[in-house]
């Protein structure tokens, strides 16, 4: 099995993902990676966290041994997962990613704060153009964007729906809940075992 990174969104750590972190590992994934996006207010721009991406990526496969790893990002943490592979060179050394309530198009809660992140997550605003241009860039990548119609912290929901990616929504009541629904929980594990 492929090592596998969880990156958490805003105002959390890396033990949001410990449901499914728990159920990866009894899935046969022996070496499971957490980071800790520091601060995790979005006080810091998502370049900033996408270069603590890039040393989690580095550490992950390190400790690993591995030459590629896969990633799992819930909500911002996506942004900033999508800068390090598009923009500071992760592309090669990750072999399949998954996004969770991602806003990759903004949304329209990031009005509610002028935290430098926060801002950047607005719509039409020139990070997400960047990141979006042509459809974003992905080279040999398998992408898999996980959403809920009934987020009410990515609005709009269709949002997280991503360009050259594998698309798949959940009817979770809650954006938090997406990390510990059973059922985006077997898609999760579905879409990073090996294949046959």
């Amino acid at each position: 099995m492929c090592p596998v990174l969880l990156v958490h969104g805003i105002n959390d750590t890396g033990s949001r993902f410990d449901r499914m972190r728990s159920a990866l590992r009894a899935h046969g994934f022996d070496s499971v990676c957490a980071m800790n996006i520091t601060p995790p207010d979005a006080s810091i721009t998502l370049e900033a966290m996408g270069e603590q991406v890039m040393e989690a990526v580095r550490e992950c496969r390190q400790t690993a041994g591995a030459q590629k790893i896969d990633i799992v990002a819930f909500s911002m943490g996506a942004l900033a997962v999508r800068h390090a592979l598009q923009n500071l060179g992760g592309l090669p050394f990750v072999r399949r990613i998954v996004f969770v309530s991602a806003p990759h198009h903004g949304t329209l809660t990031a009005y509610l704060s002028r935290k430098s992140g926060v801002t950047q997550m607005r719509p039409g605003g020139r990070f997400l153009s960047d990141l979006n241009a042509g459809g974003g860039r992905w080279g040999d990548l398998e992408v898999f964007s996980f959403w809920s119609p009934l987020d009410l912290v990515v609005i709009p929901a269709t949002s997280s729906v991503l360009a050259n990616a594998h698309n798949q929504a959940f009817r979770v009541a809650l954006h938090s809940r997406m990390l510990s629904d059973d059922r985006v929980i077997e898609a999760v594990i579905q879409a990073l075992e090996p294949e046959d």
